[in-house]
């Protein structure tokens, strides 16, 4: 059975950095493609970004302050957040797509990700 877990959530006052990690297990391969949804409270899910074997995607929104890098076994992936704002605040997912990889025209629909953590809470105070 396939797991994800994120940790790393926690606050920080706006400006600041705060780095979270994901492991996936349970599989006899790492995924080629995991990344980083989040949602905000009465506000829809959307996408962060995303990383593959050799490729990393980014949302608008995280473009220049987000990095998502993961570590040499490719099962822990790390999203380093910094100069953050008040509206980053939100339950941050980490996904795993368990089969197929990273593409830019999908890596921010979240159906393709077949692997979910429970989430980490980050909150951003002015």
């Amino acid at each position: 059975q396939v797991q994800v877990a994120e940790s790393g959530g926690g606050s920080v006052q706006a400006g600041g950095s705060r780095r979270l990690s994901c492991t996936v297990s349970g599989l006899r391969y790492p995924p080629d493609c995991m990344g980083w949804f989040r949602q905000a409270a009465g506000k829809e899910r959307e996408a962060v970004a995303s990383i593959g074997a050799f490729t990393t995607y980014y949302a608008d929104a995280v473009k220049g302050r987000f990095i998502v890098s993961r570590d040499a076994t490719a099962e822990t992936v790390y999203l380093q957040m910094n100069n953050l704002k008040p509206e980053d605040t939100g339950m941050y997912y980490c996904v795993a797509r368990t089969s197929g990889y990273c593409y830019s025209n999908d890596f921010d629909v979240a159906g393709i990700y077949n692997a979910w953590g429970q989430g980490t809470q980050v909150d951003v105070s002015p």
